[in-house]
């Protein structure tokens, strides 16, 4: 599980420990994973926390084997981390732009590429966080790259879970609304806030753990049947003038 040091990484390892899973934590920042996890191991949770650069391929892929030799193998792979950047396309730099890229799409690559060969033995679940960014444009938040990105994770998803399907491999996506974390309160401004509030139906943002509770459903047995999707985890409105049509369902 990557990004777990807070926000809805940390939710998701608290929650995944307390139902009998052993995580295997991550995140940039050093002594961040390993700080949240040990707080868990001193309630008898089986959970360790390592200090990871996913930008990079081999310090994700060391991570990912080492995690694999210390569980003896990978049964969840929870592609929660991520970094950001955001500008309005008229200031968006092709330097900015292309780091998004790494820091939001290319590290869902370095750590799956990692554990394929090993979840393709036994089969396993793949969770990836994509956002609702992929889905819809947000003018105040100058996201073209982040959009971008995510909505990568979402193509990537259903590749992954076309190629995945005879191996056992389930590979779906979460799509949050606007949560609650310290990474949004970094990056997201008061007009931003507003925006999105404004664009749900329950008038409160999304926690960390409204987050986790469809995690733990995607890593579980109860999804058996379950992949290629991307799940939308939110109270969303349909965009002005958008209606649906008769006799059909919408759904992600």
């Amino acid at each position: 599980m990557t990004g777990t040091a807070g926000g809805q990484g940390e939710a998701a390892q608290k929650l995944f420990a307390e139902q009998g899973a052993q995580v295997i934590g991550c995140d940039l920042r050093p002594g961040a994973a390993e700080k949240t996890a040990s707080g868990l191991r001193a309630l008898g949770y089986d959970v360790r926390g390592y200090d990871v650069d996913l930008a990079d391929p081999d310090v994700a892929r060391g991570w990912v084997e080492e995690g694999a030799k210390v569980l003896g193998g990978i049964d969840v792979l929870y592609n929660n981390a991520a970094g950001f950047g955001f500008a309005p396309f008229s200031e968006m730099t092709i330097d900015l732009f292309r780091h998004v890229l790494r820091v939001e799409l290319e590290i869902v690559f370095n750590t799956t590429s990692a554990a394929w060969a090993a979840m393709s033995k036994s089969g396993g679940s793949i969770i990836d966080t994509a956002s609702y960014s992929a889905l819809r444009g947000i003018a105040p938040l100058g996201q073209v790259a982040h959009a971008t990105a995510k909505g990568g994770i979402v193509a990537m998803t259903k590749s992954l879970a076309a190629e995945g399907a005879a191996s056992g491999i389930r590979v779906n996506a979460i799509s949050p609304g606007f949560v609650k974390t310290p990474a949004t309160d970094a990056a997201v401004d008061e007009v931003g806030r507003k925006w999105q509030l404004n664009n749900h139906l329950i008038q409160r943002p999304g926690t960390a753990s409204d987050i986790a509770y469809m995690a733990c459903y995607l890593a579980s047995d109860e999804s058996a049947w379950v992949t290629g999707q991307n799940f939308s985890v939110d109270v969303e409105q349909q965009p002005a003038g958008a209606s649906p049509v008769a006799g059909a369902s919408r759904s992600h």
